[in-house]
């Protein structure tokens, strides 16, 4: 049995340095079945209403600025997957959520990065799901429930985002100490904002993680804008209605940037 995972990226050189959460994904592909496609929910496509990519032989993007010359020579070949993009949109549809398929789309940094580590091979097929970061957080649980069909039928459903993700003090913290390896001491509001998140999900609490924005500790410091939050209710919802919830806490990037990672283990007796 597949469950459905959420990861929190991070920076795109982890392609290049794998860190501890580079290794994390790598441990992950060994626990895992091999699936039979990948979706991907990425902060890192933001649209209106849903898209699902649809490309055959979708390019690698590489959509960041300020890296060493070697990170934008990677490429991850994996193919495309039309036929489960357009599976996704009819199971979209058919949950009264507007969606399109788009042709044009690459993987962006949010999927072929951490894909690197969990797929290295680039062998199965991966199409990706947009987030919309104008509507709330039910939408994206919605938008995750209409996919726990294709996680029931061999899709490994992906949500790529942050656990916290506040690039302003991250970019302070590098300033003044440097560039430190991903498992530096966490803020405090970063502990009060994840361990808040994590009772949400395993008491199945749909209606605290609805309204995040509201009542998580933290929350605008976490997330001043919300697309890196998003995966999160994205691969929650997508493993059903009460999934068993297994947190891996991959480190802490620059005391600000949780690299918390989840997995959601569909229980049987709740489909």
């Amino acid at each position: 049995m597949l469950p459905t995972v959420f990861l929190s990226h991070g920076s795109p050189m982890h392609a290049l340095h794998a860190g501890r959460a580079g290794r994390t994904w790598s441990e992950l592909a060994q626990r895992l079945p091999r699936p039979r496609a990948i979706l991907v929910a990425s902060a890192h496509w933001e649209t209106e209403l849903p898209m699902v990519s649809t490309s055959a032989r979708p390019e690698t993007i590489h959509d960041f600025g300020g890296f060493p010359p070697e990170l934008y020579k990677l490429r991850y070949p994996a193919p495309g997957t039309p036929e489960i993009a357009q599976r996704a949109l009819e199971l979209l549809k058919a949950a009264g959520l507007p969606a399109s398929g788009n042709g044009c789309r690459g993987l962006d940094h949010g999927a072929w990065v951490p894909l690197l580590h969990l797929c290295p091979g680039a062998d199965v097929p991966v199409a990706q799901v947009s987030v919309q970061p104008s509507l709330d957080a039910t939408h994206h649980l919605r938008l995750g429930a209409a996919l726990a069909t294709l996680a029931r039928e061999g899709v490994l459903v992906v949500g790529s985002g942050h656990m916290t993700h506040n690039l302003r003090e991250w970019i302070e913290y590098v300033r003044r100490h440097g560039m430190q390896p991903g498992d530096t001491p966490a803020a405090p509001y970063v502990d009060e904002f994840r361990s808040w998140i994590d009772r949400a999900l395993r008491e199945n609490d749909r209606g605290a993680l609805a309204a995040w924005r509201q009542r998580a500790p933290h929350a605008l410091r976490a997330h001043p804008s919300d697309e890196h939050f998003l995966p999160l209710p994205v691969a929650f919802a997508a493993a059903g209605p009460a999934p068993r919830v297994e947190r891996i806490d991959a480190g802490v990037d620059a005391g600000v940037l949780a690299m918390d990672a989840y997995l959601f283990w569909p229980r049987e007796d709740a489909q």
